[in-house]
């Protein structure tokens, strides 16, 4: 007798257990904040992720999809009591924009493109400067200037993360200058 077949559940490998493991659609059973339509890891829509701020909830996110699938400025994708997690898609040629936050450190994860980093501890000198790619990260500590600038050909994306948070629950700005407008020109 195979020790592999069990009366309860007739056939090989027909425990429930084992139903769904080698299908491609497995993250959807896992994550309903996946969508998998067409089941089919070669679909640019496979992994599609639904972009809303999920607040002080569990979650769990492949980051780096979910900033490239992002096409606006900035998205608050996750905000807690403590910290924060943005994605921002920032154009060909602009910028983050100079900023400076007095109690906030910043983390910046390049997940597509390529730009340049600048810092410093006045606005008129930043003397840190620091070319950056995928899967590069910017750790920005409290009260340093800042700025990051998309050197490369197609839009730059981001994922950043803000301890304490740094902007309202469900923030989203579809443009740069959106957001400039929300936040009352603090970027000059």
């Amino acid at each position: 007798m195979n020790m592999y077949l069990n009366t309860a559940y007739p056939g090989p490998w027909r425990h429930p257990a084992y139903n769904n493991w080698n299908s491609n659609d497995w993250s959807y059973h896992w994550n309903p904040h996946y969508y998998s339509w067409f089941g089919s890891s070669a679909s640019p829509y496979y992994r599609y992720i639904k972009l809303m701020d999920y607040g002080a909830q569990p979650f769990v996110v492949d980051i780096e999809e979910a900033a490239e699938q992002n096409r606006t400025f900035r998205t608050a994708l996750w905000t807690g009591k403590y910290f924060q997690v943005t994605l921002m898609s920032i154009n060909v040629g602009d910028d983050i924009g100079l900023e400076v936050h007095p109690n906030t450190d910043q983390f910046i994860r390049i997940e597509e493109g390529h730009g340049l980093v600048q810092m410093g501890d006045r606005k008129d000198h930043l003397n840190f400067q620091a070319m950056v790619n995928d899967d590069d990260a910017i750790m920005i500590p409290a009260g340093k200037w800042h700025n990051v600038i998309n050197t490369g050909n197609k839009p730059l994306k981001v994922s950043v993360i803000y301890a304490p948070p740094e902007h309202p629950f469900g923030t989203v700005h579809e443009t740069k200058a959106a957001a400039m407008s929300a936040e009352g020109q603090r970027h000059d």
